[in-house]
């Protein structure tokens, strides 16, 4: 496959799940906003959620001050902002349409239709758009797309491609959400294990699509250590670290057969080694290294992955 065909199936991939990501912060800044302000206060979550996405800066410059509606639109509308559902939507379909060839007809007319809803969305005006409308279109149209893929699409390594996109920016997701929580939302260590902490867990386990899911695992308690580990360390959690990478590792295992032995293999060691360590860990020795430091290695090791990934397949790709 020509590294120009292989860099657009693997962006279409990850500026999907990207798009998918920011229509849940935004679900994860509503909900949060349901719940009264402690006595003493905590930071602001609309900021939290910039800071989640790395865009806090870019927000500050063009924005001035945080407030739902500007953090809506600069989410969710904003072209300036590379992340924002629109500018991701619109990056996936311009790749799917360079690798036509390369898709299904159902996938291409899934991102085709994401597509024209997203223009029918932008012409709609504000006051009769909430963020539950938002998220649940973006939420639907991404899920539709990647059940196309994985309903029609050869399991080749353009299939591999993608899914290692997909994986890859699901676990920085999944890291950074967490982070938030952790890190930034809650304003004090005496508030941990209190109602509010409580009911931020769920709010995280909400906008992952993981609240039932815990539930069947874990029964019904929520705390710190036991979400941490069902979106950390659980294998039968679809969206926690533990399984991103490990389907990371297996389509690049994938990639690699299909090239022999003459392909690179830096990404898959690197994928590899860091699931290696993360197996290693146990929720225990995670928050006695401290989560958002974890987290921070965690992160780190998706980039150099990442990095990788480009370096051994992608160069001179669109």
């Amino acid at each position: 496959m020509l590294s120009r065909t292989a860099s657009n199936l693997f962006w279409m991939g990850r500026h999907l799940e990207r798009a998918d990501t920011a229509a849940r912060l935004l679900d994860v800044g509503q909900r949060i906003t349901l719940l009264p302000n402690t006595e003493a206060g905590y930071q602001n979550e609309w900021n939290a959620l910039l800071r989640a996405s790395g865009t806090a800066e870019v927000f500050a410059s063009k924005y001035g001050e945080a407030t739902q509606e500007k953090i809506e639109e600069f989410i969710f509308f904003d072209r300036d902002n590379p992340s924002s559902v629109v500018s991701c939507i619109e990056k996936a379909r311009e790749a799917g349409r360079i690798v036509r060839t390369a898709l299904t007809s159902q996938v291409w007319d899934a991102l085709n239709v994401a597509f024209q809803e997203l223009r029918r969305i932008e012409r709609t005006p504000r006051a009769k758009l909430d963020t539950a409308t938002l998220t649940d279109f973006t939420t639907g149209h991404i899920s539709t797309v990647r059940g196309a893929i994985n309903a029609t699409q050869l399991r080749n390594d353009g299939w591999h491609f993608m899914h290692t996109g997909y994986g890859l920016e699901r676990a920085d997701a999944t890291a950074r959400l967490l982070d938030v929580k952790y890190f930034v939302l809650l304003p004090r260590i005496e508030f941990v294990g209190s109602g509010l902490d409580t009911y931020q867990w769920q709010v995280i386990l909400r906008a992952l699509s993981a609240h039932r899911a815990f539930h069947w695992a874990y029964g019904g308690d929520i705390s710190a250590a036991r979400v941490a580990d069902f979106l950390i360390l659980n294998g039968e959690s679809p969206r926690s670290l533990i399984t991103s990478l490990y389907e990371t590792v297996w389509h690049l295992e994938g990639i690699a057969r299909r090239y022999g032995d003459s392909a690179p293999t830096s990404a898959r060691d690197q994928a590899r080694h860091s699931l290696e360590a993360l197996q290693s860990r146990d929720i225990d020795m995670i928050f006695d290294e401290g989560l958002h430091e974890f987290l921070s290695w965690f992160i780190g090791e998706i980039g150099t992955i990442s990095n990788r990934v480009h370096q051994d397949y992608l160069l001179g790709g669109a």
